[in-house]
């Protein structure tokens, strides 16, 4: 009886560490029932067509998408700590996909699917594996800034690449700026039926998102489309349409590739995993604050490798979280995960049954859906924003922006990570530091810049160094501390590092450090530091440790008042004097005041 009672307790537990959909659909509350079915209706009739138009942009089969949009919500039900997120195809994700692919297949539609099984495979991997080495964080590893800019870049890279199935001609180029070149000379080829009902769809869209916002503006779309094509024999006038769509379930298979190939996936299943998940937690950390919960950014990581390889093994490509998907489940009142076991039920039924009306769906029909898609990445409000704010970062979005235009892609996410990285090594290398006094009426000692009547002790340079001290940084401390010497008003005796700001020292630093006491006590400067904190300590053998605290005793405070006192005890030349001047008295606030 005591076994039987531990086990839902239990199961529970495990449930809630690592599949916290099932833990929350195993104390499923009936009344919640209404709003997941008429959530995960609307979220079906919004990602089947958007899944059927995306796989355009991955270079892959209709019915690919159509895997693609149904597979990964039942994985990420299970798995996913959202309540309200939706997963799916996403514009970014796919594209990069495309990017990735198209120059290791050569052209071989059969080597691309056999590719991109491995690509989603791998990216499914990499989630997982980092989901359970808790690397979560890499969500903050791109600053807003540079995400913003590279999904600026993607969002135009998409709509100049639909240009051709909207305005019905033929086209030969590739990379962006050959697109955008080539629509200007063709435009006058366009196909006119296919324009007109390119814009006419394109119009209807905007119009349903502009005043009918819970209506699936992209699913009356496609029916709309159809319906055209079929009533006014538009395929025989020439407007492109879909084709054939398979139904049923998908045939697994499965390509031996060479190891050089498998290497440049990696990479890729790498690239694609930063992107991805940084765009799909963000998503999922606004709905849950908007709805009062907090998100597991390891678990989704968890989530989204199970997403990923579900929809790999159902011979789909790589998903995320979808945002549009996402609003819709919210805006209708999704309460569980349930929403998308309902959602990938009802696509199902239409990929078993209902597939021959897609045949007729027009490709201009899709466009439209995919541009208005890809115009909401575009993020206008951040770059003003940023224009209000930062010029700095908004240079770094626009390089970003640029550098993805340019460049492609897939070298965009390296340039995103190598900007990143630039980013954190100035600011961490050249950080803000200070020389500190005291102010009459504030207690501690503060930045004389801030505080211009602060008063300094003379021969005392009390100095802070706002940052941790390690390689890229060390020798910029040390020419700091020399100029702060070099600027005081009175000759300097002694130097004291106020060391609280100070979290991370590393060998290169402390032989810095050592270089500067030298070269100090050489010019009769004494080098001190008050308020190290002791956990600094977990960098160095402890042995080591213990031997420099214990040279470096005399010269080690806990606090910048214990170090101004003994300052002002240290033996002086004057003190050795037969008549030593009378020196004058210490202002009472700074014999009072508090320690720092």
């Amino acid at each position: 009886m005591t076994g039987q009672a531990r086990q839902p307790g239990a199961f529970r537990r495990l449930a809630r560490r690592y599949a916290p959909g099932l833990e929350t659909l195993s104390r499923y509350d009936r009344s919640w029932l209404p709003n997941d079915l008429g959530a995960g209706l609307s979220v079906a009739a919004i990602a089947l067509p958007v899944g059927i138009a995306y796989a355009s942009i991955a270079g892959v089969p209709p019915v690919v998408g159509m895997y693609s949009a149904i597979f990964p919500l039942l994985a990420y039900a299970l798995f996913g700590s959202s309540r309200q997120l939706m997963t799916g195809p996403d514009a970014a994700t796919c594209i990069m996909v495309a990017a990735s692919l198209g120059p290791l297949s050569g052209g071989d539609p059969e080597k691309y699917l056999a590719l991109l099984l491995v690509l989603t495979l791998m990216t499914g991997v990499l989630y997982v594996v980092g989901g359970l080495l808790r690397l979560g964080f890499i969500a903050n590893f791109l600053s807003q800034p540079i995400l913003t800019g590279y999904l600026n870049g993607i969002a135009l890279i998409i709509i100049v690449s639909q240009l051709p199935k909207f305005f019905g001609y033929s086209s030969e180029a590739g990379d962006f700026v050959p697109q955008l070149i080539e629509f200007v000379d063709k435009i006058d080829k366009s196909h006119l039926s296919t324009l007109i009902l390119g814009l006419g769809l394109l119009v209807l869209l905007l119009l349903l998102r502009r005043f009918a916002p819970k209506i699936p503006g992209a699913f009356v779309v496609v029916v709309v489309g159809i319906v055209a094509v079929f009533v006014l024999g538009l395929e025989n006038r020439g407007v492109a349409v879909l084709g054939k769509v398979p139904a049923g379930l998908p045939t697994f298979h499965f390509a031996l590739l060479d190891l050089a190939t498998y290497e440049n996936l990696f990479r890729d299943a790498a690239g694609l995993m930063l992107i991805s998940f940084t765009s799909g937690v963000l998503t999922c950390k606004s709905f849950a604050r908007r709805n009062g919960y907090e998100i597991d950014a390891n678990q989704e990581m968890i989530a989204f490798g199970a997403a990923n390889l579900v929809t790999g093994l159902a011979q789909g490509f790589p998903v995320t979280g979808a945002d549009s998907r996402t609003a819709v489940n919210n805006a209708m009142g999704g309460k569980t995960q349930l929403v998308g076991i309902v959602a990938a039920g009802a696509m199902l039924l239409v990929l078993f049954f209902l597939t021959a009306p897609l045949a007729f769906v027009p490709s201009a029909g899709l466009a439209a859906v995919i541009m208005v898609s890809a115009a909401g990445l575009f993020d206008f409000p951040a770059l003003r924003d940023l224009f209000t704010i930062s010029y700095r970062e908004l240079l770094l979005s626009l390089t970003t922006t640029l550098g993805v235009l340019v460049l492609g892609v897939l070298p965009g996410v390296l340039l995103a990570v190598a900007l990143t990285l630039i980013w954190l090594l100035y600011v961490g290398s050249r950080p803000h530091d200070a020389t500190l006094g005291r102010m009459a009426g504030v207690k501690g000692f503060h930045n004389i810049e801030d505080y211009p009547e602060a008063t300094t002790i003379p021969g005392l340079l009390l100095y802070r160094f706002d940052s941790d001290i390690v390689f890229f940084n060390a020798d910029y401390f040390k020419q700091r501390v020399l100029s702060a010497i070099a600027a005081s008003k009175t000759p300097v005796e002694w130097v004291v590092v106020d060391a609280s700001p100070v979290n991370v020292l590393d060998v290169t630093a402390v032989q810095k450090i050592d270089e500067l006491r030298e070269e100090l006590a050489a010019r009769g400067i004494v080098l001190a530091h008050a308020r190290a904190k002791r956990n600094l300590a977990r960098f160095f053998r402890g042995d080591w440790m213990e031997k420099r605290l214990d040279a470096n005793q005399a010269h080690d405070f806990p606090t910048l008042k214990s170090a101004v006192q003994a300052f002002r005890r240290r033996p002086t030349p004057s003190s050795t004097s037969e008549s030593p001047p009378e020196s004058p008295p210490e202002p009472q606030s700074e014999s009072q005041s508090p320690q720092s």
